[in-house]
């Protein structure tokens, strides 16, 4: 081999080490923000039974529509051995709730959170960066109190679609769920509200409306890894 070859090959090396150092470090460098992302935002945790559960929002959180007993919270206990509490309150408001989840979380500490609001918001008009930015808020104020939250999606208001039953959820939910790393219970509000059958009027459910919804929320804290059955 001459000194030109020896000088020559030396370089390649030399580049070859470089590139590979660099590809080490951009690896390492997402492994390491991946894993602060999922240390900062509990994606999902197993709920036992017995557990208390927080389901936090509006009218179709309390059940409105159907006899008492009857609605969601009440229904996903029973089909899922927690302790649900339910927070609903008619005519609440994503923009005025925090107050309120704030004095839930310290009365009832709950091992989950679901949160179900926006509803009334987007009928009233309030304007859709600040319905993100007080959901937002709330589930920063959970995950800072490492409480895991599921949120759910509500339909984008349209009278058109109510009557047609072809009702859709608002994307300003999956776009939260996603940016905030969430899971989102997704497409349920709009499809059994999209069907006579399970509404009491056009933006509540009946009893059979209710239980569908909790079957489904079951269903799915099951496929999440949060319900796990014993």
């Amino acid at each position: 081999m001459t000194v030109k070859t020896r000088v020559v090959r030396t370089a390649w090396l030399r580049r070859v080490g470089a590139v590979v150092m660099l590809v080490t470090g951009l690896v390492a460098a997402q492994v390491l923000a991946l894993s602060g992302c999922s240390e900062r935002v509990p994606i999902a945790a197993q709920v036992p039974a017995g557990a208390t559960v927080l389901a936090f929002g509006d009218s179709l959180t309390f059940g409105t529509g159907a006899p008492v007993g009857s609605g969601y919270p009440e229904q996903l206990a029973q089909l899922t051995a927690w302790r649900v509490v339910n927070a609903g309150v008619p005519g609440a408001t994503a923009v005025d709730s925090a107050p309120r989840l704030t004095a839930a979380l310290e009365r009832h500490r709950p091992a989950l959170v679901i949160i179900g609001l926006g509803g009334n918001d987007l009928l009233r008009g309030i304007d859709e960066a600040r319905i993100r930015t007080a959901l937002q808020n709330m589930i920063e104020l959970l995950d800072q109190a490492r409480i895991p939250v599921v949120l759910v999606s509500v339909p984008r208001p349209s009278a058109l679609a109510a009557v047609a039953g072809a009702l859709s959820d608002h994307p300003l939910y999956e776009d939260l769920a996603a940016s905030a790393g969430v899971p989102l219970f997704a497409d349920a509000w709009s499809e059994i509200l999209s069907t006579r059958a399970l509404r009491s009027d056009r933006i509540h459910a009946n009893a059979e409306g209710y239980r569908r919804f909790a079957q489904r929320l079951a269903e799915f804290a099951r496929r999440a890894g949060i319900l796990i059955d014993s």
